[in-house]
């Protein structure tokens, strides 16, 4: 088999997953009921944001939180403050992507 094959949760229980994680690439998958999402933190590499479902609010630096519907994708440099949040009753589904992969 030349392909390697990953899987990701199917359900809609909270999840921040690490799917695949090599020198080349970060990629995540994430799952967040209303009020669930991550902590404040600075960006470690150049972060690509693809809302799967749901709806996101993104708070970046020091910025009001933005509102972004499924079928969007976000580009979030390097060293940004940021929280994604889901504050929506329907449930948000994420893939994150960061590329080139950061370095430890």
């Amino acid at each position: 088999m030349i392909e390697q094959v990953f899987t990701m949760s199917t359900n809609n229980d909270k999840v921040m997953e690490k799917v695949l994680f090599d020198e080349n690439i970060h990629y995540l998958h994430m799952v967040f009921n209303k009020n669930e999402g991550t902590p404040e933190h600075f960006t470690n590499g150049n972060v690509y944001m693809t809302v799967v479902r749901g709806t996101l609010s993104l708070t970046l630096a020091d910025q009001e939180a933005h509102v972004y519907p499924r079928g969007t994708l976000l580009t979030i440099p390097f060293k940004t403050k940021m929280i994604a949040e889901n504050k929506h009753d329907e449930v948000l589904e994420l893939i994150v992507v960061k590329a080139p992969a950061p370095k430890a």
